[in-house]
């Protein structure tokens, strides 16, 4: 079956913007994979960082059985993840195991610099996925299949400087709101972490509230996520348009597509 590999920098971070995208192609008969890059260990102000890290660590493995997706843990700690080889050959290693024709990934400007630098290595990471002469770690065969890279909305619908961002096209999460909901529910700690933070009273309540928001931007659904598609050049065809071609009945263009 074909498979999507979604590629983002903490724990809960798939289940916010993500997660709705993956289940409506897991319906439709898709490989799901689910990547977290960064451990997690700073998303706390009462556990220590080293139970920080493997409290996220299993509720990011159950939320990856809720989603029926297979995971792949972190290889980096938090506000510590640069973009260097010895990072992004462990996510390309990964790529090319789940053998993935659509990665879904953070908005290339996003509120914080976490989020922009695991992109810019999933990016580099599926550009690679057909290049024999350059080995991940750990070593994994290379792919011919096109692999084509969509980005999710940023925090908030907007750059860190307030502009909006239009998606090219939104996908229905109505139908599937519950289970993401579920998801998101497994990762228990970042209550308080995102109350105090972020000012976030229930962070499962956001998640609503921010479906609720790009249902209401696509003109036509209740929940909603938004997605744009990166240019194919090494990617894929000028016309691959994967999530789109899976996602028809359940998805609508943007002014921005």
């Amino acid at each position: 079956m074909p498979s999507v590999l979604a590629i983002a920098a903490h724990p809960d971070d798939i289940e916010f913007v993500m997660a709705g995208t993956m289940l409506q192609l897991a319906r439709r008969g898709w490989d799901l994979h689910y990547m977290n890059v960064c451990d997690g260990s700073r998303g706390s102000t009462r556990l220590s960082e080293t139970e920080c890290a493997a409290t996220r660590l299993g509720e990011a493995q159950q939320a990856a059985k809720v989603l029926g997706a297979t995971f792949y843990g972190p290889v980096a700690r938090d506000m510590e993840v640069l973009y260097l080889p010895e990072y992004y050959s462990k996510i390309a290693a990964v790529v090319r195991r789940s053998k993935a024709s659509i990665v879904l990934t953070h908005s290339p400007v996003d509120y914080m610099e976490d989020h922009e630098t695991v992109c810019r290595m999933a990016v580099t990471a599926a550009f690679m996925h057909a290049m024999p002469n350059y080995v991940t770690d750990p070593p994994e065969a290379t792919y011919d299949e096109p692999v084509t890279v969509y980005h999710a909305q940023p925090h908030g619908n907007k750059t860190p400087m307030g502009e909006p961002v239009e998606p090219h096209f939104y996908v229905d999460t109505t139908d599937v709101i519950d289970q993401k909901f579920e998801a998101l529910g497994c990762h228990e700690s970042q209550r308080a972490w995102l109350d105090s933070s972020q000012k976030m009273d229930s962070y499962t309540e956001t998640m609503r509230t921010i479906g609720r928001e790009v249902g209401r931007m696509s003109g036509k659904f209740e929940y909603a996520e938004g997605w744009r598609r990166r240019e194919h050049w090494g990617f894929c065809g000028p016309d691959d348009d994967p999530l789109r071609a899976a996602l028809g009945e359940v998805s609508v263009d943007g002014n921005a597509g």
